[in-house]
């Protein structure tokens, strides 16, 4: 059954659904532009996030305008004995910002934790991967260099 919302409601979730205010008060200016208040706004979020209607609410954080113009995906050659270890140690690396374990099934694909790596440069890039490798027992690895950044937008439910 779909949900009802009122039409305060169908304005905050056509805002919250493009670029959050550029803010301190994001939430309270949201409710303003809406005719709520900011703690109806945040209400109704948790009640979305709580139900399942919202699976993910987070800023995506335009990394090239802050001066991270590098990035690859490192694929790492991993023992399952050692993931979640590993996952814990690379993911706290401050140029890191993804790592996650798939299993492969492919023959000639041994590669089953990934971590995306960010720098100033390619130099930079390269110097995370000799410091995960330092600091764990990962060593055979491929990295998977952007090309392109692709246009990132965000799906639109309510129009």
């Amino acid at each position: 059954m779909a949900q009802q919302f009122t039409p305060a409601e169908y304005s905050v979730l056509r805002i919250v659904q493009a670029d959050l205010p550029d803010s301190l008060t994001p939430y309270a200016d949201m409710g303003r532009e809406a005719g709520l208040s900011e703690a109806a706004v945040l209400e109704l979020l948790a009640r979305l996030k709580k139900s399942g209607a919202i699976r993910r609410f987070g800023a995506s954080i335009k990394h090239q305008k802050t001066g991270w113009t590098h990035n690859a995906m490192v694929a790492w050659k991993i023992h399952p004995d050692a993931v979640d270890a590993c996952g814990q140690t690379v993911a706290r690396h401050p140029h890191v910002s993804h790592a996650y374990y798939r299993p492969s099934a492919a023959p000639d694909w041994p590669y089953e934790l990934y971590t995306m790596v960010h720098g100033r440069s390619e130099a930079e890039c390269l110097q995370v991967v000799e410091e995960l490798m330092r600091d764990t027992p990962l060593r055979e690895h491929a990295i998977l260099r952007s090309l392109k950044e692709l246009k990132k937008i965000s799906m639109t439910y309510f129009a």
